[in-house]
């Protein structure tokens, strides 16, 4: 590879670790460079120009992670002068002027509050020669207000807040995103139709803890949309969604059962585009270790809820998430964890083995697990959770599943011959395309019957019931992905200058 010839716009690629919500930042990167004149490097090109990584610090194998692939970068990059490495996201605003320190050879780091600074940033450190750091405290613009590159025809992602007010004794999050910043309803709702006009038939909304949404409002809130009067405002949200014509799919994460409240239940069953799956976390099911977790729920607020949920639609399927080994984690309180498991039913767990994470409050309490006691709880968790997913999964044999066609979510596709997509409870499921072969886009909706179950997902060998052709299928057929255009004022652009665009309908700015 050479370094961008004159006139030509510089290449870009972003690499990304974490959660949905460093997903969709992603998405906003990549738009950011591309309005700024970027382009993205083909999987074929050789090595890009610019080089993003968009990281976590959750997990104790972040740090190591990252400095091992800057550490492969090094020398790709010392044999092509004029290639730029950036490291932003959560590890980025902890470790701030850490990682040039670290890995001199880094041209930017920036963090989770100033993502739209990135272009400038780039461009000050090619005049500058040297290395540009910033991290803001707090946001300088609301990230859903800057473009972005969406990509999916058929799904999206929408932030409606930032931040977290939380305080769990395991969570470095609120110390990188900081407190919960909420976006105003009428700009959510807005960008919502902007996707659903470019085709997008699913959108999930994202937050740190979804079913605070509102507090952020205060008196000066939207006239219908204030806590504490009627419904909350999330729920309000919920309702609005499924005015919007077109938008098929409504789903949401994440939110915390101790602000999880009735009317959210009664919006997710009174919605008809609201899928029924909720993914609601649990991390422990010893009362004892939820207080030392600061969680403020008790297994039996949570049981509750679950019980409301199933209730008010019986057929949701509900996922979580469980941390194995937090620290004074005795196997009385394990133990707790595994009855609660098998009280709720899951259909699916994200399980992992509690990792110490410098700066947070259980990362010097007393009672660290052995690694091996740990190791050993994990394997329990994992094959109690499997089997009652694979239980709750063979429920459905026999059923007629909705399927929102994917790509890349069935890796064995091109071997077995099968497609792959979604349900509507958010299952994962393979089917034959049988006659169909060919005409199925992803995008596209297709109804079949269930025929075999396994814990992760289901698969569906019969010939499809119905196929219908979708606007999300025609754009995926075409190979457009929607954009959501944002307002940089002043920021500069690199390379050949971009075409005017198109008129857009929707809201061009929100």
């Amino acid at each position: 590879m050479t370094t961008a010839a004159a006139g030509s716009p510089r290449t870009y690629e972003v690499r990304t670790y974490g959660c949905q919500m460093n997903v969709h930042d992603s998405e906003r990167i990549s738009g950011l460079m591309e309005q700024a004149g970027y382009v993205r490097a083909a999987d074929t090109a050789g090595n890009p120009d610019v080089v993003v990584f968009n990281t976590c610090a959750v997990r104790e194998n972040a740090d190591n992670r990252l400095y091992g692939n800057l550490g492969h970068l090094r020398p790709v990059k010392d044999k092509h002068p004029g290639m730029q490495i950036a490291v932003g996201g959560c590890l980025a605003q902890k470790d701030r002027g850490d990682i040039v320190r670290k890995a001199p050879w880094v041209d930017v780091v920036f963090g989770t509050h100033n993502i739209g600074s990135l272009p400038v940033l780039l461009e000050r450190a090619r005049h500058n020669a040297a290395a540009e750091v910033e991290i803001l405290e707090s946001l300088d613009v609301f990230p859903s207000t800057l473009p972005t590159r969406r990509e999916s025809t058929y799904a999206g992602w929408v932030s409606i807040s930032v931040g977290c007010n939380n305080t769990c004794t395991f969570c470095i999050v609120p110390a990188l995103r900081g407190k919960e910043k909420d976006r105003r309803p009428g700009d959510i709702l807005s960008e919502v139709r902007t996707l659903v006009d470019s085709g997008v038939l699913e959108v999930t909304l994202l937050g740190q803890n979804v079913n605070s949404y509102g507090v952020d409002f205060g008196d000066a809130g939207e006239p219908n949309w204030k806590r504490g009067g009627g419904r909350s405002a999330f729920a309000e949200l919920l309702r609005a969604c499924g005015d919007i014509d077109g938008l098929e799919r409504v789903r949401f994460t994440s939110p915390h059962p101790k602000d999880f409240t009735d009317d959210v239940i009664a919006a997710m069953a009174e919605t008809p585009n609201v899928c029924h799956s909720l993914h609601m976390p649990l991390q422990s099911g010893s009362d004892d270790v939820l207080r030392a977790m600061r969680r403020s729920y008790r297994s039996d607020r949570y049981l509750g809820i679950i019980e409301k949920v199933r209730a008010a639609m019986p057929d949701a399927a509900i996922t979580t998430d469980i941390i194995v080994g937090f620290p004074g984690e005795t196997e009385a309180d394990f133990q707790r964890t595994l009855d609660v498991v098998r009280a709720a039913r899951f259909s699916s767990a994200f399980t992992f083995q509690y990792s110490k994470r410098p700066g947070t409050p259980a990362a010097t309490m007393d009672g660290q697990i052995p690694k091996q006691v740990v190791q050993e709880r994990y394997e329990r968790l994992i094959a109690c959770v499997e089997e009652i997913s694979w239980a709750e999964n063979k429920k459905l044999v026999g059923e007629t599943v909705e399927v929102l066609v994917a790509v890349g979510e069935g890796r064995k596709d091109v071997r077995t011959g099968r497609l792959s997509g979604r349900a509507r409870d958010g299952r994962l499921a393979h089917f034959d395309a049988g006659s169909l072969a060919g005409q199925i886009r992803p995008g596209d909706i297709v109804h079949t019957t269930v025929t075999y179950a396994a814990p992760h997902h289901l698969n569906a060998d019969g010939e499809p019931l119905a196929h219908r052709r979708t606007r999300a299928g025609d754009a995926a057929e075409a190979g457009r992905s929607p954009r959501t255009p944002g307002v940089l004022l002043g920021l500069p652009t690199i390379g050949a200058p971009a075409a005017a665009a198109a008129p857009t309908t929707g809201c061009a700015a929100h």
